[in-house]
Parts: C-alpha cells; structure tokens; sequence
C-alpha cells in the first residue's frame, strides 16, 4: 500500500511530525523552553539548593522513569485515545514482579513475567475499546480500579520488601555509568528510539492519520482498530517497563505505589502539545512538559510549600494546558470550516 494521503482523492492529510532537532522551532516547544529555564533562574535566586548536582540528579531520575511512561501516552493521545490506568499498571508491574521473585525465580524472569502481564492488560483494554466500542477513558478509568485491586489482592495490602535483589538487577535502577545515572541512559534511549519510529515507521504514520481523522484513513485503508490496538499495548508495556526501574531503584514492590501518576502523565503529555482530540504531538514537547513539571515540584519543595497546595498547583497547570488544547483545537475547527 502507497502513502496514504498521497494518492488521488485521499482525504487523509499527512499531519507534520517534527524530528527531535527541528522540533525545537515549534513554537509550543520554544515556549516550553523558556519557560523551564526563566523558572531555574528565578529558583538559582531563590533558594541556594536547587542549582546543585544534588537536586538536579533527583529531578532527572524522578522524570526520567516517569518520562519513559510519558512516551507510550504521548502516541496515544496522538491516536486520539486516553489512558487513566498507567499509575496503577506501574503498580502492577512491581508487584508481579516482586511477587515472582520472592517465589524463586529470578529477578530477570520475573520482570519479564511482569511487563508481560502490563502487556496484557493492555490488551484487554485495547479489546473493550477496538472490539466492543467503548470509549478509551471508560475503559481505562474501570481498569485504573481493576489492576489497583489486584495490587491489593496480592501483596494483601502489605509492601513486598525486595531488598535481596542482587546488585545486578539494582544496577537498573540505582547504577551510573561514567558517573551518568543508568536509568537516564534508559531514559534517552526510550525517547530517541521512539521519535525516530514516529517520524518514519509506516505504523507510527498511521497513528497520526487515525488520530487526525479516523473515518477518513479507514476509508484510506488503515486499519484504525489495529493501530488503536497497538497503540494502548504499547502503552502499558511502556508503563510496565518502567515498573521493573522502580522496583530495581526502591528494592520495594508498594501496592500504593503510582496513585495520582497518570496526572502528572497526561499533564506532561498535553503541556508538551499532545491533543486530546487526537492527531498532533511530539515526544520531545511531551518530555518537555515533563521536565517543567519536575521543575515546578522541585521549587515547590525547596520553596516549603504546603503538599496540599502543590496538589492544587499541579491541577491549575493541567486545567491551563488542557484549556489551551481547546481553544487551539477549536479555532482549528473554525479556520477549517472557513476554508471550505
């Protein structure tokens, strides 16, 4: 099969995908950029704390595990669905994990027994969104309880101490390379990996193409299903991958853990430039977003704020951005009714 949106009378336009380097012209991205470095300056006055090896190299290990999740919701949101469950996914992946392991397999067999299970529950949500219709949030949102339960069920509420881990598998979490956290290498290699697949692997295309417009490429000849399918796997393989990290970096599998996560993930995602209408996005606006809601906590923090008002804060910015995704979509809508 061609390009589509290239052939004669294809209604599916080609949505731009800017690459890691030319992405920094976007002027969302310029923004994001600014923003983030006018907060360092402002917080090197206000605190002696924060323009240190210390607090940087926290801020970078908490967004980088994170940051890995960000990606698989960032193509999602672009395919225009939605995932409320990958804090409780996270979860999941910690306590299959330690679970397995302190039955006596060993810490490699068990995460890889752990991203599996992530994988499948991916995949039942992908069959109740592709195969019965229901819509992605819905879905996500009775999975978000569904996996948490387990968590529950299976550690009985208690925390699974893990801290037999050989250093081998801790290495992953909490090993440097040439002084370089280990988990940040991963991190990167996450982000790289993934952009290049968004701006040239033919299914990654066609994410975009169902996401801008999903009868449109049907009628092209994506099958929009199966990239849907794809799509919510990927999303919460990615999530269970990054619940392997953070049961190598704590030695701990909580079944509390990642409550409120998928805040800082969809935030992240949106403030970077993914809609939640579907159709536009990019990793690098998407760890962007990231990397000032790190910035944004770690003043918050050094400043002494209240808990309950970062909570508050952090929901501000998520409503901002999530209001300027709909003025941005809606005068799209109305240039393109004008157009016509």
């Amino acid at each position: 099969m061609g390009d589509i949106g290239t052939g004669k009378g294809s209604q599916a336009a080609a949505p731009r995908r800017p690459s890691m380097l030319r992405g920094i012209g976007n002027m969302r991205e310029l923004g994001l950029v600014l923003i983030i470095l006018a907060l360092c300056v402002v917080m090197s006055f206000a605190s002696p704390y924060f323009l240190t090896w210390t607090n940087f190299r926290a801020m970078l290990m908490s967004f980088s595990v994170e940051g890995i999740v960000v990606v698989g919701m960032t193509i999602l949101l672009i395919v225009g669905a939605i995932d409320l469950s990958v804090g409780s996914v996270v979860c999941f992946s910690m306590v299959v994990g330690g679970f397995f392991f302190l039955a006596g397999l060993d810490p490699w067999s068990a995460s890889a027994l752990a991203i599996l299970a992530c994988a499948g529950v991916g995949v039942l949500m992908a069959l109740c969104v592709t195969k019965i219709g229901l819509h992605s949030f819905i879905v996500s949102l009775a999975f978000m309880v569904i996996v948490r339960g387990l968590c529950l069920a299976i550690t009985g509420g208690t925390p699974l101490s893990l801290f037999s881990l050989p250093p081998s598998f801790k290495f992953i979490g909490q090993g440097t390379v040439y002084g370089m956290p280990f988990v940040i290498i991963v991190f990167v290699a996450v982000v790289v990996l993934f952009d290049l697949l968004l701006r040239r692997a033919t299914v990654f295309r066609k994410v975009f193409y169902t996401g801008s417009n999903e009868k449109a490429a049907a009628y092209s000849g994506v099958r929009t299903d199966h990239v849907k399918f794809f799509c919510i796997v990927l999303c919460s393989t990615l999530a269970g991958l990054a619940g392997v990290i953070y049961m190598a970096r704590f030695g701990a599998a909580t079944p509390t853990f990642g409550l409120g996560m998928e805040l800082n993930i969809i935030a992240a995602a949106v403030i970077g430039g993914a809609s939640l209408n579907g159709g536009s996005g990019t990793i690098l606006g998407a760890i962007l977003g990231m990397a000032l809601l790190s910035v944004v906590s770690s003043s918050l923090i050094l400043l002494d704020v209240s808990p309950y008002w970062q909570d508050t804060i952090r929901g501000l910015i998520l409503l901002a951005a999530v209001s300027f995704d709909h003025v941005l979509h809606k005068n799209k809508m109305a240039a393109a009714r004008a157009g016509r």
